[in-house]
């Protein structure tokens, strides 16, 4: 070609540029309007697979049993076979050392168990008719068959009648110095001048925040045994009963202060308000081998935080929220410890919209989970070697995978908004909080304790819906704290209630730990507390 034909052709094609240079700006707004359609038709997939889940299946996070097997196929592309090899006869040994049951197995039903020994028996003799109508004395007996069969009555209600004789000297009454009279003192009760006493206050306590019965319900429920019992009249018992065992709560804090590590969460709680409820929010604070504690806060901000963790510098194992952001960058404020199941969680989601790529990432993290699970009863510092041993290759492959996928060389470009995209990024922007559980033996793998400590609220809420007040949400925490720590610490919380009911109204304040769940085992077998129980006439009509 000439340079006249070229400069020719030049001279066509220039309007053609010009066009596709005006037309530049639509293309790239179609190509991001693509993209966000493509994004929103993502979500409705994802959407509409957690409703089927939810109304046809399981909603447990876990892999089907074909899934499952692909992902254990694809840790063989992940890692080498050393390692695997090493992964796996950890668990078998340690299984069989600890004698680890299968995980989700159940014990079949064995038969019926006896009926307790302490529940009253009523028998009743069925003779036949014939030897009724002629007398036994005209029959032999020749043996018997017994059955047991369990009734239901009434609750049992106790009125409790306290009577105080008075009493003066005989000899006093013939002289003329003054009389003195004689009289027992008026047993303690946690709410002077109430209708009710320790068991009963125990009893409505279980009720509504153990139970999880509205008090409407809970005066039906004693209204069918004649008993009227009003909600107010109840409320206003629970609020006494709460400024009675805040300062148990308070010092059960200041333990759980001292510990290794903190696990802690929130879920939101209506609060009645004019016109439309507000929100408002309640924390679970756990320490592990001790106390479960509840706290409310009116929002979920920093502030609210700092009521909650001032003055803790352990361990922090929490969700990713930046309302904790502030604690880990005070110099002598908690160390963060993020949580692999809210990690493993965004890859779950992924299942629906990219299965391959949310595979790899879960067949990772369910080698960390299978080894923790055989590492969970070894001492910390055979723990930690074990992990470093194991779990770190294992970890180290996974954020490599997900530096992959986020570069693009792994797959497709990840889209904003994805399931799959908001994983990768969690997971790389938490990567230090992820690894911390390896540097120390005693630091959990997950925070699955706390959701599962937020649950005894999420079914409460079910129920009564709403609180009534700041004040009504504070006592909620206050009895939510105590029976959560019970069952924590295997107590039985009606029995524990009506004791701490009793002891609490005498009790020195700078000793009120001593009667934490945590510690209940070992201070009821003391004798000065068996004595002040025995003497306590309203405990002992409660006592089977």
């Amino acid at each position: 070609m000439t340079l006249e034909e070229a400069i020719a052709t030049l001279e066509r094609l220039a309007p053609l540029v010009e066009r596709l240079e005006k037309l530049e700006p639509e293309l790239r707004a179609a190509r991001e309007e693509r993209d966000r359609y493509r994004r929103l038709a993502e979500q409705l997939e994802e959407r509409c697979a957690l409703l089927e889940r939810g109304l046809l299946g399981k909603k447990a996070e876990r892999l089907s049993p074909d899934e499952s097997q692909l992902s254990l196929a694809m840790i063989g592309t992940m890692l080498s076979e050393q390692e695997r090899t090493a992964i796996d006869e950890l668990v078998e040994t340690q299984a069989t050392e600890a004698q680890v049951i299968k995980e989700h197995t159940r014990k079949k039903p064995t038969g019926r168990k006896p009926f307790p020994e302490h529940l009253p028996r009523i028998e009743i003799e069925q003779l036949p008719d014939e030897v009724r109508a002629e007398g036994v004395e005209n029959f032999e007996r020749i043996g018997e068959d017994v059955t047991e069969r369990l009734e239901r009555r009434p609750a049992s209600m106790v009125v409790v009648v306290i009577r105080k004789p008075k009493f003066v000297r005989r000899s006093s009454s013939k002289g003329d110095d003054p009389v003195t009279v004689y009289q027992a003192a008026t047993p303690d009760l946690p709410i002077e001048g109430a209708m009710a006493g320790p068991g009963m206050l125990a009893d409505t306590v279980v009720k509504r925040w153990d139970d999880h019965l509205p008090l409407h319900r809970m005066t039906r429920i004693y209204g069918r045994e004649d008993i009227e019992l009003a909600k107010s009249t109840m409320c206003g018992w629970h609020m006494r009963l709460a400024e009675l065992g805040r300062p148990l709560i308070d010092a059960m804090r200041a333990d759980s202060f001292g510990a290794p590590y903190l696990c802690t969460d929130a879920t939101g709680v209506l609060v009645l308000a004019k016109e439309k409820c507000r929100r408002a929010h309640f924390w679970v604070l756990i320490d592990p081998d001790k106390h479960v504690l509840f706290e409310y806060t009116r929002n979920h901000t920093n502030s609210a935080v700092d009521s909650v963790l001032a003055g803790y510098s352990g361990y922090l194992v929490a969700d990713a929220h930046v309302v904790y952001d502030h604690l880990y960058a005070a110099e002598e404020g908690p160390t963060e410890v993020n949580c692999w199941a809210h990690a493993r969680r965004y890859f779950f989601k992924a299942m629906t919209s990219d299965p391959e790529r949310a595979r790899a990432a879960l067949a990772l993290i369910a080698q960390l989970f299978r080894l923790e699970r055989a590492l969970q009863t070894k001492p910390r510092k055979q723990k930690e070697r074990l992990r470093h041993k194991h779990a770190r290759p294992v970890i180290e492959r996974f954020f490599s995978w997900c530096d992959a996928v986020w570069d693009g060389n792994e797959g497709p470009t990840l889209l904003e908004g994805t399931p799959l995209y908001d994983g990768v990024r969690y997971a790389r922007n938490q990567r230090k909080g992820l690894c911390r559980f390896l540097d120390d033996g005693r630091l959990p793998i997950d925070n699955n304790i706390s959701e599962r400590a937020l649950r005894r609220q999420a079914v409460g809420r079910k129920n009564w819906l709403f609180v009534g007040s700041d004040e009504g949400a504070q006592a909620n925490a206050v009895f939510t704290s105590l029976i959560a720590s019970a069952h924590r610490n295997q107590i039985e919380p009606w029995a524990y209630l009506r004791d701490l009911f009793c002891l609490l109204p005498t009790w020195p304040v700078h000793r009120v730990l001593e009667l934490a769940p945590a510690y209940w085992a070992e201070t009821s077998k003391r004798e000065d507390v068996i004595a002040a129980l025995a003497n306590n006439p309203f405990r002992a009509a409660t006592l089977r």
